[in-house]
């Protein structure tokens, strides 16, 4: 008699999922559910525009700024795994004596918000599934500041980062249209706008 499958398979998710997901439900809605044609915005291109120039700037740089007394920098890494039903490339991997960090780059001003937590959580997860090792903490690295936020990888973070998977999975299973975000400036310049009838 076969045995039953310890990790049945799931429905493979994007980390940037996660980040869209807390951002706005309907975005990640559109993205899978409801396919609509989408362009890119200003922000989307700029944002690519600085992420390349981060990129010629690090590698030039020490990991000290992280805290760390010493690693490798991997750009660009591209993690998957059936188990956590995930994936995504990660923009920077930091492999230290100390253990393996994720850094995510954000091209946003303002704190670091809920919807990067998730996102980098998301990842730091990948990273541990690929590895075998624990990840304590990541980084966001915010671009127009210029500066280094640590992200501790507490049990809260990852659960609420397992229920936003689930509810994700459950969102594009069951087709129904999520409410809209209740932050309304969100919408302005949002890719979508002309599709959520209910939003003005």
């Amino acid at each position: 008699m076969p045995r039953p499958n310890p990790h049945p398979a799931k429905l493979m998710l994007r980390v940037n999922d996660l980040k869209q997901y807390e951002y706005c439900p309907r975005v990640v809605y559109y993205q899978y559910v409801m396919p609509v044609e989408r362009k890119a915005t200003f922000k989307m291109e700029h944002g690519k525009s600085a992420e390349a120039r981060l990129d010629m700037l690090e590698q030039r740089r020490g990991v000290q700024r992280y805290g760390l007394p010493d690693g490798e920098r991997r750009f660009h890494v591209w993690l998957s795994s059936s188990v956590l039903g995930l994936s995504g490339k990660l923009d920077l991997l930091i492999e230290s004596s100390t253990g393996r960090y994720p850094v995510d780059f954000k091209e946003t001003t303002g704190p670091v918000r809920s919807n990067h937590l998730l996102q980098l959580c998301g990842y730091a997860m990948l990273v541990e599934e690929a590895y075998h090792h624990p990840v304590p903490r990541g980084f966001i690295y915010l671009i127009p500041t210029n500066s280094i936020e640590p992200v501790e990888m507490t049990d809260e973070l990852r659960a609420k980062t397992v229920v936003a998977l689930d509810r994700i999975r459950e969102m594009i299973l069951s087709q129904r249209v999520p409410a809209a975000t209740e932050v309304s400036s969100r919408c302005t310049d949002c890719e979508y706008r002309n599709y959520c009838g209910d939003v003005f």
